[in-house]
């Protein structure tokens, strides 16, 4: 387990892992992580895609994943600090897109769904969050599925193992093309 001096962050691996496999990454993909936070799943993503551009509009978010993607050795991967809506108008080519901020997201989803991204992976801790991604996608005609889940890990008891649930989250998976 990865710690954060930042807010909401880092993801842990096991939800990094589902959201990546459900992205359905291909070589020479272009990739968006919308609310990059600590940059984990920048690297995640990284690791096949040919580009990553990874964007926060927090300055504390930038500077967090600068050192960790630092520390990855990947070269893959372009920071952006900026507003993801004025990102998306004005970039061309994205083909897969993970969202793990929720300021906006109902414009991010159709901007998204504009630019045909081939699948859209939406990370939401918040119920509400979950259900505005699910209402969004349902009315772009691009919502494939959600999934619920939650990881536990174990702890010491009294020299017996107990497990503790981390937080619970909500993975919402849209597509705008089939494949």
């Amino acid at each position: 387990m990865t710690t954060s001096e930042l807010k909401g962050g880092p993801t842990q691996p096991e939800i990094c892992a589902v959201a990546v496999d459900k992205l359905g990454i291909r070589p020479g993909d272009t990739v968006a992580d919308i609310g990059c936070g600590t940059g984990t799943v920048s690297i995640a993503i990284a690791r096949t895609a040919q580009r990553v551009y990874a964007i926060d509009i927090r300055p504390e978010a930038i500077t967090v994943a600068e050192d960790t993607i630092a520390k990855s050795g990947l070269t893959n991967i372009t920071l952006i600090e900026d507003d993801a809506c004025s990102f998306l108008q004005e970039s061309e080519r994205i083909d897969l897109a993970f969202v793990g901020g929720s300021k906006g997201l109902p414009r991010i989803l159709l901007l998204l769904a504009e630019k045909r991204v081939r699948t859209i992976v939406v990370n939401a801790v918040l119920i509400e969050t979950a259900t505005s991604a699910i209402n969004t996608m349902r009315a772009l005609g691009i919502f494939a599925e959600a999934i619920h889940l939650q990881v536990s890990r174990s702890h010491d008891l009294a020299g017996k193992t107990m497990f503790k649930p981390e937080n619970p989250i909500y993975i919402i998976v849209g597509r705008c093309v089939s494949y």
